[in-house]
């Protein structure tokens, strides 16, 4: 068996430089040179350059930290005795003296300069001549002692990897709400997770093996470590808050916050948070304060920016892009000097820059892939390797955390994904499934007119979100489109096109059209400066409904585009408030829609198309999903607790709601939110996407991985 192999740290912590802390494939003499620093500053002021409680403490002090100066700990020591130890110790290789030989002139020479900054001295120095021989005795020492240490202190860092269990009282939370439900201390020595039914944040130490409970953080999110390690972040409610991790009182640190969208604790101190419309980013002081806005609400038109990890020296962060309740998930890079977003990559939940100069990225499917990063440019530089499998995700975020010593944790459990089938009922019967062997991601559908087709929008794995036909009951699935963007499908009246939503991006949205049967090419109806969330025809099919977003915080507008090809838009309604899920009435007159103008949902109806020419309210309390019947005599809706109803209406002489009936209740019922839940079919019955039950949130115990890093650099190699 090899007892060593490439990507493998050997040495004494103490001593190691960054590189070979590292695994780093070439180790040259400058390594020997700091370790030759490592001990010239160990005999000046009696302790090593960097001490800590375990070896990945060490490590990580190594990494992310200046020595103190010698001269603050030792008056007598000669200002070039400490520039030349100092420069011993840089961090990069080329900083420091090329040869033992430089290093023990350096020491020797009163009149030398180094180039590592030093702090000024007023106090008389040695003479030389005085000082050449306690220089040489210096230089003699320390080769000897590393001469010792080179031959007793060759260890092996194993790359290790085991469960680590969260006790019976405490287990990992992550509902969707949750944020990055966990943290690890930047020397890799305690674990924050947010744990029981309260999701309050428990710590827990590797060297203990129950967690403690932070008492007062009771309703938390997205818990992130100080680069110091002592102090944690969290957002509670809509507040920013900071607790030590030992305990103590809760500090706020700024409101409207975000709630369960992740959180970066800079290393100048400052924190990024997604604002309470989760449509910004700011900015604040870790120790309170102004906060300012680092992405505002109107870049992304609409999308939420959340997610944010820091980049090193406070350079900017990585974050996600979220798009119609996170069916879409982009990856992006913010330069804070710049204040311009730059996209890394589709279909990517969370990424975080890595001191090894990669990004590590997690993909819907639960799968961890590392690339090149060039922290220069701020570009992907090579090829994405897997290195892990079966990272947990919420509907949100992977639930995984990692520190600069090389310590990962991550949960291996199911992700939050919902499983959906297509389900009919009628008015008084139970739902029945088209085909009960057919069931996947689904996040959008539409009926054909003739009942005996479905476009399905379905996410597949490696390919983002594509439109689907389904032959009904039990007939094939056949690829519609493949741009991996598109979703919210819709029918076009005679049954021979479907309208489709593409999303854009930072750059807007389009709605495309294209022909049923796969033929011919599709083409762009129009493209908007915003992101485009819905799309329903006209019965004459020359209109088609167009829910878009403002990029003010909740707003969204209805507007009706023409699609004769003049592309005439009219606008439906686009006021202050949110309004969604537009319909058309089969006889292109009305529009219905919802409104949150009362402060919830409601459904409402405008004629078309002088909608300002009058609005009526359907429901009462509470309304969604509003969807005509085929004779537009009622107008279904789903209101409180999943339940049904039909609102008669009557047109003449104008507008009116002569009554409300309770339907049915359907449990199984897929609530979309953003846009229409359920359709009816020409025939009466009702159409919707039936979920199974998502997994249990929760885990009792998580993968831990030590030296990950060195497992990094093996799955790298060309």
């Amino acid at each position: 068996t090899r007892m060593t192999e490439t990507g493998m740290s050997l040495g004494t912590p103490h001593y190691m430089s960054p590189e070979q802390a590292m695994g780093e494939r070439e180790i040259t003499a400058r390594s020997d040179v700091y370790a030759l620093g490592c001990i010239a500053y160990e005999m000046l002021v009696g302790e090593p350059p960097f001490n800590g409680p375990t070896a990945q403490a060490i490590i990580a002090r190594v990494m992310t930290e200046e020595p103190r100066s010698l001269t603050l700990q030792r008056k007598t020591i000669p200002p070039h005795v400490e520039g030349a130890v100092l420069t011993a110790l840089e961090k990069l290789p080329a900083d420091r003296f090329a040869s033992a030989a430089e290093f023990a002139a350096t020491l020797s020479d009163t009149s030398a300069v180094t180039t590592h900054r030093t702090m000024a001295r007023t106090a008389a120095t040695p003479s030389r001549r005085s000082f050449v021989p306690w220089a040489i005795a210096l230089v003699a020492v320390v080769l000897a002692s590393w001469g010792w240490s080179r031959v007793h202190s060759l260890g092996e860092r194993p790359i290790e990897r085991r469960f680590i269990s969260l006790g019976d009282s405490a287990d990992l939370q992550f509902g969707s709400d949750a944020g990055t439900p966990l943290a690890l201390a930047p020397d890799g020595s305690r674990l924050a997770f947010l744990g029981d039914s309260y999701f309050r944040i428990w710590i827990k130490r590797r060297d203990e093996l129950n967690p403690v409970a932070l008492q007062g953080t009771e309703g938390s999110s997205s818990p992130v470590f100080s680069p110091d390690g002592k102090w944690l972040a969290y957002i509670n409610g809509a507040d920013l808050r900071k607790i030590r991790i030992d305990g103590g009182a809760s500090i706020p640190i700024a409101d409207s916050a975000g709630s369960g969208f992740g959180l970066a604790w800079l290393d100048d101190e400052t924190l990024v948070y997604p604002d309470a419309s989760l449509l910004g980013l700011r900015r604040v002081s870790a120790a309170g304060g102004v906060s300012s806005v680092v992405v505002a609400d109107t870049l992304f038109k609409g999308l939420a920016p959340i997610a944010p990890t820091p980049l090193p020296h406070a350079r900017g962060v990585i974050f996600t892009v979220c798009a119609s309740g996170c069916v879409v998930m982009d990856l992006y890079v913010l330069d804070f000097k710049s204040s311009k977003p730059k996209l890394l990559l589709h279909d990517a939940s969370t990424g975080w820059y890595l001191p090894s100069g990669h990004l590590l990225y997690i993909r819907r499917d639960g799968v961890a892939l590392v690339a090149p990063f060039d922290l220069g440019t701020l570009d992907i530089r090579g090829a994405a390797v897997p290195v892990l499998e079966g990272v947990g995700q919420t509907s949100v975020l992977a639930r995984l955390a990692w520190s600069p010593t090389g310590t990962l944790v991550y949960d291996q459990g199911a992700s939050e994904t919902a499983i959906a089938s297509l389900q009919h009922q009628s008015r008084t019967g139970t739902p029945v499934p088209f085909d009960s062997s057919w069931n996947g991601q689904f996040n959008s559908f539409s009926m054909a007119p003739d009942g005996r087709r479905a476009a399905i929008g379905i996410t597949t794995t490696g390919s983002g979100f594509d439109i689907w036909i389904k032959q009904l009951d039990r007939g094939p699935l056949s690829r519609l489109t493949s741009s991996g963007h598109d979703r919210r499908p819709a029918w076009s009246p005679d049954g021979r096109e479907i309208a489709f939503v593409r999303d854009s991006g930072i750059s807007g949205g389009d709605i495309y059209i294209r022909g049923a049967d796969g033929g011919g090419t599709e083409r762009r109806l129009v493209h908007l400066d915003r992101a485009t969330q819905e799309v329903s025809w006209s019965h004459d099919g020359r209109w088609v409904l167009v829910r878009t977003e403002t990029g003010a915080a909740g707003n969204g507008d209805i507007l009706a585009i023409s699609t004769t090809g003049d592309s005439a838009v009219v606008k439906v309604a686009t006021s202050a408030f949110t309004e969604l899920q537009p319909a058309f009435s089969p006889d292109g007159k009305w529009v219905a829609y919802i409104s949150n103008e009362a402060g919830h949902p409601n459904v409402y109806v405008r004629p078309f198309p002088n909608s300002d020419a009058g609005r009526w309210q359907v429901s009462t309390g509470f309304g969604d999903s509003p969807v005509w019947s085929p004779d537009g005599k009622e107008l279904f809706f789903l209101g409180r607790g999943v339940q049904v109803f039909a609102a008669r209406i009557t047109t003449v002489p104008s507008f009116a709601v002569t009554g409300v009936t309770r339907l049915f209740t359907a449990p199984q019922l897929s609530v979309a939110g953003f846009h229409q839940s359920f359709e009816v079919t020409r025939d009466g019955e009702f159409v919707f996407l039936g979920v199974r039950a998502l997994p249990t949130a929760r885990a009792k115990h998580l993968v831990m991985v030590d030296n990950w890093f060195a497992d990094l650099k093996a799955r790298m190699k060309p």
